[in-house]
């Protein structure tokens, strides 16, 4: 699946959060929702940092989910985001714009 042009587009233009990019490394972290993401990769196609990797949701984290959860998940192939390299986000939030699931977050850490 492509990014939605018109979400980065918008994300990326004058104002959008990628024009505020400015955050130092390890202020800002991205947190994915297990439950939301369908591992489109479309954050992981985005981020100017390579914070975002798209694999296969853990057995643990599969069996802990709802059935609900456990039906959509196995439908996208068990596939979701993680973030192994959450400690260079800058926090310019494209992967927030353009997750169709909405299922990124960017949250600040404690200094």
């Amino acid at each position: 699946m492509d990014h939605n042009p018109d979400k980065l587009r918008l994300a990326a233009g004058a104002g959008g959060p990628a024009a505020h990019c400015r955050a130092g490394p390890g202020l800002f972290r991205p947190e994915v929702d297990s439950h939301r993401c369908e591992g489109s990769g479309d954050c992981m196609k985005v981020c100017p940092y390579n914070v975002f990797e798209v694999g296969r949701l853990g057995d643990a984290a599969f069996r802990a989910l709802p059935l609900r959860l456990k039906l959509k998940s196995w439908a996208h192939g068990r596939r979701t985001a993680y973030t192994p390299g959450a400690e260079g986000c800058r926090a310019c939030g494209l992967c927030v714009a353009v997750c169709p699931e909405g299922a990124v977050r960017i949250v600040a850490l404690q200094v």
